[in-house]
């Protein structure tokens, strides 16, 4: 009796299988490379933060405070000088009224009660003694009659009596104006020492008389210094020539020449000067009485003192606001990546202990696929093996013949080499050896996997081959061997996909970067959920006993290795076309 023994098919259980079967091992190692490139990508992370944040914040404000800097320190410049020159006008006002009341105090003599065009000693002195109730700088006062004489005189230098100043300058100047005062330069006259006077000019009977007086140089610096106002602030007096009428003693002598001559304008303004490498803000107006010009002078250090004060805040502030910002930036950055890093790593976590049961269950679906493809075979040997037991049991009265049992070692021998393919498929596919890459010619290695056997089992089966080489393809480094396994398999699978007549067609083609080589059958085609499953180890669309569903899979896990992929196209009915792109490597 001949036991028929049941074919098992595990090959439509394993359609959940992807490429996690594949990388089964790999997969801890996965997860601490993971964990090595999540810190990596946080650290790069927070550092791009950190700077980025640091540009968009920091750069804008810096360059709005240096701006408003800029601008603020323009303003308390151009502040100073404005300052320095409101004090050298106010100042300037305030001593052409001062020469304006010493004149109208010499006016004031022609009109006394006392007034005499020879006037004795006594009246001199009322003259003097008045002159010196209203300012304590005249130091003395004449009378000249209208040829020069000085006819009469009253002050410390009674040898002055009775001198004639009718070649003077400041007489005869005010002798040929039509104004009737005059106020001359400093100069050292018959006494010999630095002075200057005030003279007034009145016509009596048509003739000119003139009243002079002089005023003390030191008492008009002191009435000069007194009305200095701020820090290191010195006033000086030079007329036309540049020669110092009023001067401080420490910085030069009366009559020595000025080292700053302003321009003659009626306009008063301020310059910077250098001098011994100190900078110095000079402001200038002109007087109104006389041709002096009032220099009011000041360091630039002090004139800007307000202003550098100012500028000390605003860097210490601004340096503070930087500092702050920083630090915020900083700490809320490292905040936040902290705690995204920290749900990453979370996440990450979550997705290998996912992962690992995934695998699990992979290992426990593959373990029932190949038991129940190695069962094949086994099923098959115990079957055959009974069989051949049973012929030589006389009570089955079966034929014992050489011929059957060599028939029966046949059947055993067959699926005992299916069983030695499918452990040879399995450690195709675990196996990852680096491809061999040598220059290849795509085309002829077509020509070699069509040609002889294969072209003829086609012929055969009533299937046509359609072969569009493109002549231009290029040569490209390829594993041979492996390369045209896949070749293989495609063109295998294309056959069987073909039940009667039926055509296959081959061809390549490249875009200078690619190669692509398109193996499409006229079979029964795919459905879409058939293609998404095509290349899980051991899912097969072939019937029971003609496939291992392992082919696919090894040939995308070769191409793969090769830096190409393999696309499909298919439809239920029209047939399936595989394209594989390879990349053109030199």
């Amino acid at each position: 009796m001949i036991l028929k023994v049941p074919k098992i098919n595990g090959g439509g259980s394993m359609k959940k299988q992807n490429n996690e079967i594949q990388n089964i091992e790999q997969n801890d190692y996965d997860h601490a490379y993971n964990n090595r490139n999540v810190k990596k990508h946080f650290k790069k992370l927070r550092t791009r933060l950190i700077i980025g944040l640091t540009i968009g914040f920091v750069l804008p404000h810096a360059v709005l405070s240096f701006y408003f800097h800029f601008q603020f320190t323009k303003t308390l410049k151009k502040s100073g000088k404005v300052n320095l020159t409101a004090l050298a006008v106010s100042k300037g006002n305030t001593i052409d009224l001062f020469l304006q009341e010493r004149i109208v105090n010499l006016f004031n003599l022609f009109h006394s009660n006392e007034f005499n065009i020879t006037p004795s000693e006594r009246i001199m002195r009322y003259y003097l003694q008045s002159l010196s109730q209203a300012s304590d700088a005249f130091i003395d006062v004449g009378f000249l009659n209208s040829h020069g004489i000085q006819t009469g005189y009253a002050g410390s230098f009674p040898f002055l009596q009775g001198k004639d100043y009718s070649k003077e300058q400041w007489f005869n100047t005010l002798k040929k104006q039509k104004k009737k005062y005059y106020i001359s330069d400093i100069y050292l006259g018959f006494r010999n020492k630095p002075h200057f006077t005030i003279a007034t000019k009145q016509v009596i009977d048509g003739k000119p008389y003139t009243m002079r007086a002089t005023l003390d140089p030191d008492k008009f610096y002191i009435f000069l210094r007194n009305l200095s106002h701020g820090k290191e602030v010195e006033s000086a007096l030079i007329n036309s020539k540049g020669l110092y009428q009023i001067v401080d003693p420490g910085r030069s002598k009366l009559l020595g020449k000025s080292e700053y001559m302003p321009p003659i304008t009626n306009k008063p303004s301020v310059q910077e000067i250098k001098k011994e490498g100190d900078s110095v803000l000079i402001a200038y107006t002109w007087l109104k009485e006389t041709d002096w010009a009032l220099l009011v002078r000041q360091p630039l250090s002090i004139a800007h003192a307000q202003m550098y004060h100012a500028r000390r805040i605003i860097t210490i502030s601004l340096t503070v606001i930087l500092i702050v910002t920083l630090f915020v930036i900083f700490f809320i950055t490292n905040k936040v990546i902290a705690q995204a890093q920290k749900t990453a790593e979370k996440r990450q976590e979550l997705h290998h202990q996912l992962i690992h049961v995934s695998k699990l269950a992979s290992v426990g679906e593959l373990a029932t696929g190949v038991a129940h493809e190695i069962n094949n075979p086994l099923a098959i040997i115990t079957a055959t093996v009974g069989v051949v037991r049973d012929m030589f049991n006389p009570e089955f009265n079966l034929d014992s013949s050489p011929e059957n049992v060599l028939q029966e070692l046949e059947i055993i021998d067959s699926a005992t080499f299916r069983a030695r393919g499918i452990t040879r498929q399995l450690l195709d596919l675990s196996r990852k050896n680096k491809p061999k890459l040598v220059l290849c010619n795509v085309n002829d290695l077509l020509r070699n996997v069509i040609s002889g056997l294969k072209e003829r089992e086609f012929k055969v089966a009533n299937i046509k081959l359609d072969i569009k080489y493109d002549q231009n393809i290029p040569e490209t480094l390829l594993d041979q061997d492996q390369i045209t396994q896949v070749f293989m398999n495609l063109v295998n699978n294309a056959g069987d996909a073909i039940s009667g007549h039926g055509k296959i067609s081959i061809s390549t083609k490249n875009d200078k970067t690619n190669i692509y080589v398109t193996v499409k059958d006229s079979g029964e085609g795919m459905a879409l959920e058939q293609i998404q499953h095509i290349f899980n180890p051991f899912y097969t669309t072939k019937e029971v006993g003609k496939g291992t569903g392992l082919g696919l899979s090894i040939s995308l896990s070769i191409v793969r290795s090769m830096g190409g992929e393999i696309n499909v196209q298919s439809l239920k009915g029209s047939g399936s076309s595989f394209t594989v792109s390879l990349p053109i490597k030199k």
